[in-house]
Formats: structure tokens, sequence, C-alpha cells
């Protein structure tokens, strides 16, 4: 069988992942240690839990939970994550659980769940909720009693078979493809977990003359007036507005840009520092008004805003070598239909990460130099006058 890339299988959205592939990937978003049982057996019924607990909020909320599909759909590729870190502990193959378990090969079982459904409606109909209740409750009990079962016990192998078969029973009542939670998975969490390969990320505007693309390596210049203002100097040329809080009790904010200058370096893209020195991509209408343009700006402006809101109880992330991830959801969602949305969580993290320890810096000298290197996505901060 060929041997698939992580960096393929993170773009593979179109792709039938087999099961061989998805357990040997996603072993290196694995941060449990080997020995590590309980975590995994609690992690897996919570996210049992989960799934339940998004078919209620939907049988309460119907069409009020457009997002029912999409979290739903997550919830089971979680379950699956845990359920592979679990036979992992085991030493049984994930695809032979499977199979056993439905008495089919895999490539049949991808088959069979790969029913294609795009929307969710089995909620219209009393008899398909009822069977979707029961799979689910049934999914439920199997999870409590893995957890009550011992490492070596021949207990543990049956719950195993049983928990394959009822989950694959409740992806179906469901209404989704089984192919698809794998697929969404394996996107989630090698995005999420693995250390991005620079050379498969994507860059913007590679295809674009140079004074539209955002400068490959740049140095700027932030000083605070007297006045409290701060001001942007890039090649002896000031750019921007100056800045203030903006806020009754001063915290710093002024210094926001740097945000901007760590997404323009890490994830090559920011329509606020393409504004700020007139580098849009003007050349192609679409990118010009679709990515660069004001809304493209209000976006950043507005993430940049709530993360740093976000970050204040965080002590700016000093001492933070990870972001939670559902801010990293968040932050996923704010984006969507832009470009910068190919961009993996992980890298999001780096950004956040070094921009913020840049910022610090800037924040206590009231001022500095901040240097961004595309080429190798690096942001770094240096005194004025060193």
């Amino acid at each position: 069988m060929e041997t698939i890339s992580a960096s393929s299988l993170i773009k593979s959205k179109d792709k039938v992942v087999s099961l061989q592939d998805y357990e040997r990937v996603v072993v290196e978003t694995d941060r449990f240690l080997i020995e590590d049982i309980r975590p995994i057996l609690m992690g897996l019924y919570g996210e049992v839990g989960s799934i339940m607990a998004a078919s209620k909020k939907y049988r309460r909320e119907s069409k009020a939970y457009p997002a029912y599909k999409e979290a739903v759909e997550e919830e089971f590729g979680d379950a699956l994550w845990y359920f592979s870190a679990l036979c992992r502990r085991m030493g049984i193959e994930l695809a032979e659980v499977f199979e056993t378990a439905s008495n089919k090969a895999i490539t049949n079982i991808m088959s069979a769940h790969d029913n294609g459904v795009s929307a969710i409606s089995q909620f219209d109909n009393f008899e398909k909720a009822n069977r979707l209740d029961y799979a689910l409750i049934d999914l439920a009990c199997v999870a409590a009693q893995l957890l009550r079962a011992e490492k070596d016990s021949f207990n543990v192998r049956r719950e195993l078979l049983d928990f394959a078969r009822l989950y694959l029973k409740a992806v179906q009542a469901t209404g989704l493809s089984f192919p698809k939670v794998v697929n969404e998975n394996i996107i989630k969490t090698l995005g999420r977990f693995a250390v991005p390969d620079n050379d498969s990320l994507p860059d913007f505007d590679i295809k674009f003359p140079e004074e539209e693309q955002l400068p490959r390596c740049f140095e700027i210049h932030i000083t605070q007036r007297e006045s409290g203002q701060t001001y942007l100097r890039w090649n002896d040329v000031f750019i921007g507005s100056p800045l203030t809080d903006s806020i009754r009790d001063p915290d710093g904010y002024r210094f926001h840009d740097v945000f901007h200058l760590a997404y323009a370096a890490i994830l090559h893209w920011s329509p606020t520092f393409r504004a700020l020195i007139k580098h849009k991509r003007k050349s192609d209408p679409v990118f010009d008004e679709a990515q660069d343009g004001g809304r493209a700006v209000v976006v950043e402006e507005g993430l940049t805003a709530w993360l740093y809101s976000y970050s204040k109880g965080l002590d700016y992330f000093e001492g933070h070598d990870s972001v939670s991830f559902d801010a990293l959801k968040t932050i996923q969602k704010f984006v969507q239909g832009y470009e910068v949305e190919k961009c993996p969580l992980k890298l999001w993290e780096n950004a956040i990460l070094h921009g913020y320890s840049v910022f610090r810096e800037v924040k206590r000298n009231n001022g500095g130099v901040v240097i961004g290197d595309r080429e190798n996505r690096t942001i770094t901060y240096r005194p004025i006058g060193v």
C-alpha cells in the first residue's frame, strides 16, 4: 500500500484516508504517555457525551443551531482520535477492530458509510430521531463499560469491538459520512499539533509583482513620544497614524501593530500591514477587493482586538507555550472566507506566541525595532540604537 505523507493528508479534504494512514499519522499528535490509559478513557467518554450534547441542543433549537452538522462531525472525529489512542495502547490496530466489529473489510466499511449527506434533517422524523437517540445511548453505555475495564482483561477487546460497531451505527444514524469524519479529524489534529513544514505552507502573494508583495524581510521602528502616541517607521518613512491605547485604563494596545507584523512574517497575511505600506494586490481586482479590501482589514483588526482582550487574563501569554484550542478555533471562525484560513492552527499558535513575545518587549521598553523574516517565518525584537 502506498504510504501517504502527513503534509498531503492535511490537504486531503477530497481524498478518502484509510484508517491505516489515519492511525499512522495521528501518533505524532498524541501527547499522552503510552501508559496513560485513564485520561484516554475519560477523553473517549467525554467526546461521546459531547456528541449527545450537540444532538440534544439540535433537538431543542433546530434551525437556530445551524452549526450542528459541523459540531457533531467534529465530536465524532474527536471520539475516533481517543478510540485510536486507546487501541494503540492495547496493541490492537484500529482498522482490525472496525473490520472485526462489522465483519467487513475496511474498504467496504468506508464505502458503506460514505453516504455524502450534506445536511442533517434526521430530527424531522420521529422514528429517525429515536433511532439516533438509542444509538448514542448504546455508544455511551459501552464507553462507560470501557472506563471500568482493566487493561489486560479479555473484556477490553470485547468492549473495543462493541464500541467500534456502535460507533459506526451512531455515525450512520446521525446521517454523517464516516470517511468525511476521518478526513476532517486528521486535518484538524495535524493542523493543530503537527509542526508545520515551511515548504508545504501557503505563500499568498508569491505570484504577484514585488511591489504588491509583503516584504520578505522588514524592520519596523516603533517609537513613543512624550504625548504617549506611538509611531511606526519603515525604511525611514513614517507609516500609518499615531496610536494611543484608546481606553480609560492604559493597557499597551498602542503597540498592537506588532501583531499585524507577526501575522505578516509568520502567516504571510496581513491586510492591515499591506494597507499601511501600500502593497495591495491591485493587479488582480478580485484579490484587491476580497482579500486586501476594507472588510479584510476590519476582520484582522477585530480578531486582534478580541485576542488582546483575551490575552489580558493570561498575562499577555507570558510563560505560555501553547494557545487554547478553543481560542484557535474561534480565530478559525473569524477568518473563514479569507486566504489565511489555509494556514494550520499550529502556525496561528506560532504567530500568536512569537508576536506576543515581541509585543511584551516593545511594551516594556516603550518601543523598539520589530524584525520580520518571511522566509523563515520568524519575528524578533531589537532595542532601538543597537
